[in-house]
């Protein structure tokens, strides 16, 4: 029997062509549930391979790709869609320019700053590979499209309109996905168990009482309230948690007011937590809530805050034999650009719930995308976190090998799995 690694070298597919759908994508993101454009030019995509049965606008914009090709496992391999609200600035000749207005009817520039545009193309080339190999395993693939990942809703959303009953989109024996990170090009990440902490989003609303700038004891200022609220909230993460858990908090927004002379009536804060333990994660919640509570009535409001929960992430865990045998596959393939026990990351992704809403198991890895060179110039310094990451301006990953890397990752899990 051929090695996985022979199979993929016997059915390349033509690398220029994503490359260019890549920087398609890269230069016309949309942003969590507006992907109507992205999700059109994936089903074209698909659809000229002449092998899938494609369903679209399941959750929102999400769509799905069957291949049934004889009796055996089926497999689900996902990509996600959506963009950031991010101005892009790595100078790039593909670089976005796009702004759209957001579901709150606000005009955002837009970017794929998570790399979520290298993920769709790598999973339209894998299923051309994989319709050119029909030959050498049999089953069902499943490649699934994701909207809203960013916002924590996409999976959840097309698992709500029935994604396996409605749809009929068969339930996966097993479900796999990767992410692009600030790694070197070519690398290749797994562990068992937390791959990914989980994340939880909310926005707290101080009421106070506004007035003139000029008299602000005829007030209770939301400012100053916010103000000691986020100073506060810092100390949850660095006083009260035990440092070897993993945990963090973040304040992403405060809104007070919209001009200089006028203390408002209210501010609003938008907090966002991570962390890998239920007990830790109710930690946060629990400090939070006491801290503004206490913060606001140490101001004098006489409104309790309001807390609204904006986004819930699960953990991403890795089921134990499904990585144990996936880490064998990716050290035959990767060899030494494969670690088989990276490191739990903060960052956090709803791709789980297409599988444990089934109760079925998953596997998620994370591959490299940052030039050799820039890596290993970094690395010598000992300044790798100097370069640009996820979610910020200047994210671009190289398109190869990275490109290459995303593809291979996936057919070889895929074709792993159809083997046993």
């Amino acid at each position: 029997m051929a090695s996985l690694t022979e199979l993929l070298q016997s059915a390349p597919v033509d690398t220029q062509k994503y490359e260019t759908l890549y920087k398609h994508f890269h230069a016309n993101p949309e942003l969590s549930n507006l992907e109507a454009e992205t999700a059109k030019t994936v089903a074209d995509h698909l659809s000229r391979l002449n092998a899938f049965e494609i369903t679209t606008n399941i959750g929102g914009h999400g769509l799905v790709g069957v291949l049934k090709n004889g009796d055996g496992k089926t497999i689900l391999l996902r990509a996600d869609m959506d963009g950031l609200p991010v101005l892009e600035a790595t100078g790039l000749p593909y670089a976005s320019k796009v702004t759209m207005v957001d579901v709150e009817g606000v005009v955002r520039p837009v970017m794929h700053a998570c790399g979520h545009d290298m993920h769709m193309t790598c999973l339209v080339a894998a299923a051309e590979l994989l319709v050119r190999l029909k030959g050498e395993w049999s089953g069902t693939l499943v490649v699934l499209f994701q909207p809203a990942e960013e916002r924590g809703t996409g999976a959840q959303a097309m698992v709500d309109d029935e994604l396996y009953e409605k749809h009929g989109v068969p339930v996966p024996d097993f479900a796999l996905g990767q992410h692009v990170m600030a790694m070197r090009a070519g690398s290749v990440g797994l562990k068992a168990g937390t791959i990914m902490a989980g994340a939880d989003s909310m926005r707290i609303t101080l009421h106070g009482v506004g007035g003139h700038g000029s008299q602000p004891h005829r007030t209770i200022d939301p400012a100053v309230m916010a103000a000691h609220v986020v100073v506060r909230l810092q100390t949850i993460v660095s006083r009260e948690l035990n440092p070897a858990d993993i945990s963090v908090l973040t304040v992403g927004s405060l809104q007070a007011g919209h001009t200089e002379n006028i203390i408002a009536d209210s501010a609003e804060i938008g907090i966002d937590i991570r962390s890998v333990k239920p007990e830790t994660r109710q930690k946060l919640l629990a400090s939070m809530g006491r801290i503004v509570n206490a913060e606001c009535e140490a101001s004098g409001a006489t409104v309790p805050p309001v807390f609204k929960m904006t986004r819930h992430l699960p953990n991403t865990f890795n089921d134990e034999a499904m990585t144990k045998t996936l880490s064998k596959s990716f050290t035959e393939h990767f060899g030494g650009s494969f670690d088989p026990n990276i490191p739990t990351t903060t960052i956090a992704e709803d791709f789980s719930i297409l599988a444990t809403s089934q109760g079925r198991p998953c596997a998620f890895w994370h591959w490299g995308g940052i030039e050799e060179g820039l890596w290993d110039a970094k690395a010598k310094e000992g300044a790798t976190e100097d370069i640009p990451a996820n979610h910020t301006s200047r994210f671009a990953p190289a398109i190869q090998p990275t490109m290459q890397t995303g593809i291979d990752a996936l057919c070889v899990a895929a074709l792993t799995f159809f083997r046993q």
